[in-house]
């Protein structure tokens, strides 16, 4: 399963910067990649793992701002299309050793 998450959060005054800043540390420090500026990807096992990280979404949520989330199998995510770009090394990494396993 992979957890994408999307967000438009304000950051035109201070507090709403220190807020994105940390809702945006959470993400990584929760082990999502930055996709594109505001949309990160997760990998979890299953709904179960989902369902967790979700949760923890849910309680690290900015005040302000719109969040979304959904929810895609691994088949889904390779089946993802570049028009324009290429994918982030990093993105590679994880990629290809998550293809190797199926």
């Amino acid at each position: 399963m992979r957890l994408l998450v999307f967000f438009d959060l304000p950051v035109v005054k201070k507090e709403d910067r220190k807020e994105y800043a940390i809702f945006r540390r959470f993400l990584l420090n929760d082990g999502y990649i930055m996709l594109q500026y505001s949309v990160y990807s997760r990998i979890c096992n299953g709904i179960e793992g989902s369902n967790k990280h979700i949760m923890r979404l849910k309680k690290n949520l900015p005040p302000k701002g719109s969040v979304r989330f959904l929810q895609i199998t691994e088949k889904q995510y390779a089946d993802m299309q570049f028009l324009v770009g290429s994918p982030k090394k990093q993105e590679e990494a994880i990629n290809s050793g998550i293809m190797n396993v199926f």
